[in-house]
């Protein structure tokens, strides 16, 4: 029964919390970047080599923040054969605000509706691309104390990241990623570990209550990021240095403890200097480096130069981009497939990320392997944590079955449908008109969305939204309507009628299986 343990739960920590499974969603239209740099007059190269972006994903008015998280959500539900009963906490990361009052988890709660499941916590968290992480961590922190009453945890983060016209609009992109949580993991979270550095800045925000664009400074946001990156790493390190003194270790921290590292991902070239600023870290915090040999070979010239002052210094980008190239060919280029071909996703961001990373590897390439993820969120707020990867890679395990579940990203990716910037820009206009209105029908096509994809059907008179689901089956869009009823039109399976299953303390949990999207 929830809310009583067994004995076995009551006396032992939960073991090896963290994350049994995970979805994806992105939009189903993109425009390429090559043909936006053209459409914008800039020069060639200026957003698919300065910034690293091939493709961007965007939604038409038919999504919005709730119907990302529906989709998503429910794809997760349908592909791990969960019941919505077994779910005690559901958390919400995002910075897309339709509502300054009402969180969108308690939009996500028509989906429990059928199961009878009302004892659901958790609300929304914001903090620009920050709220995924923090949503995770209120979930995992739920797992790991008494308030846990033996169910998963569900986190979803999600964001449409639209810029008005200008040089940061290529930056943009949308999508959500749901992860459920709970103990005997695949993907654990290391106890202990996480560098966490917090400050107050101006470098991105969203004060206009009526526009979906945010300020932005550029260059402020940049050294926001590449400050917290150094604060962040300084303080795991330190935390993880006296976890293995405590083993009797006695060991440096540096980027050779990762088997992979992830980052939130504003664009993929900041990514890529960011694993450069890693081992930047790692050189100047060396008592004694080989500049003569190995990754340090040549850098000399830069042992007595402070952190502090090379945000913006070339030469050291240049240098240790260079020095960290084969680290960041076999520990980072494969988190960016996401970023690179959807763009940025906010709170989603550093999860498509990991997501893209297991996606690319097999269960034996990852078993056992520590992966660093780094969170940003500008205003600003900023975490590195590390999750540990189970051994057993064995077919059917709770690793396999988490990789088979994400095989397809590219497949789907592939899938979607090149507009042209023409009708990319006259999609952002139609939103920069119409997103804050009442009694709206949106006008974008519902046959242009994937199948299962939830969409925003009309906003009434008091800005109440209804939102239906594209059929799973065919190419026919599901009557519109309120959402009760569109579960009851596509005839999907009621949840089981069980109690919800308290995880085993011995073995993954055996529920996840490898549904088709």
């Amino acid at each position: 029964m929830p809310g009583s343990l067994p004995a076995v739960c009551e006396a032992a920590w939960p073991k090896d919390v963290g994350i049994i499974a995970m979805e994806v969603y992105f939009p189903s239209q993109y425009v390429e970047q090559a043909e936006l740099e053209e459409f914008d007059g800039v020069g060639a190269g200026k957003y698919t080599v300065g910034l690293g972006q091939a493709r961007m994903g965007f939604c038409s008015d038919r999504e919005d923040i709730g119907s990302l998280c529906l989709t998503v959500v429910q794809r997760l539900m349908e592909r791990s054969g969960l019941s919505y009963e077994s779910v005690g906490r559901l958390e919400v990361g995002t910075e897309t605000i339709i509502d300054k009052s009402k969180s969108t988890k308690t939009v996500l709660m028509q989906l429990f509706e059928e199961s009878g499941n009302t004892d659901v916590e958790g609300v929304d968290t914001t903090n620009a691309c920050y709220g995924g992480t923090a949503a995770l961590f209120n979930a995992l922190n739920w797992v790991e104390s008494s308030s846990w009453d033996g169910r998963y945890a569900l986190v979803v983060a999600g964001d449409i990241a639209v810029y008005a016209t200008g040089s940061a609009r290529p930056t943009g992109g949308a999508g959500a990623v749901a992860m459920l949580v709970g103990p005997n993991a695949p993907l654990a979270f290391e106890r202990g570990l996480r560098g966490t550095h917090m400050q107050h800045a101006y470098d991105f925000y969203k004060p206009d209550m009526v526009s979906e664009y945010p300020v932005v400074d550029g260059k402020l946001s940049i050294q926001c990021y590449l400050s917290a990156l150094d604060r962040c790493y300084s303080v795991y390190r330190n935390k993880i240095h006296a976890q293995w003194q405590r083993e009797g270790l006695e060991k440096h921290c540096s980027l050779e403890d990762f088997g992979f590292m992830v980052f939130h991902s504003p664009y993929c070239k900041l990514v890529q200097k960011s694993l450069a600023r890693l081992m930047l870290n790692d050189f100047l915090c060396h008592p004694s480096p080989d500049t003569q040999s190995g990754p340090f070979s040549g850098l000399e010239a830069f042992r007595d130069v402070k952190i502090e002052d090379t945000y913006f210094d070339r030469d050291v980008e240049k240098a240790f981009m260079k020095a960290s190239s084969e680290a960041f060919e076999s520990k980072t280029k494969a988190s960016l497939l996401i970023s690179n071909q959807n763009g940025n996703m906010y709170t989603p961001s550093v999860y498509g990320c990991l997501a893209s990373v297991l996606a690319q590897h097999a269960p034996q390439q990852l078993a056992g392997q520590r992966i660093g993820v780094f969170s940003y969120g500008s205003g600003f707020a900023a975490t590195l944590y590390s999750i540990k990867v189970t051994q057993d890679a064995t077919p059917g395990s709770a690793l396999d079955k988490l990789v088979s579940s994400l095989c397809d990203l590219q497949a789907r990716l592939d899938s979607r449908k090149k507009v042209s910037p023409d009708v990319f820009a006259q999609n952002m206009k139609l939103r920069e008109e119409t997103h804050h209105l009442a009694n709206y029908i949106p006008q974008g096509s519902v046959e242009e969305l994937f199948p299962g994809t939830w969409y925003l059907t009309r906003v009434d008179e008091k800005h109440r939204r209804q939102y239906a689901r594209r059929s799973m089956s065919d190419d026919r869009p599901l009557e519109a309507g309120l959402i009760t009823s569109c579960i009851a039109a596509e005839h999907i399976p009621s949840p089981l009628k069980k109690m919800p299953r308290i995880p085993t303390t011995t073995a993954g949990p055996e529920v996840i299986s490898n549904g088709d999207h």
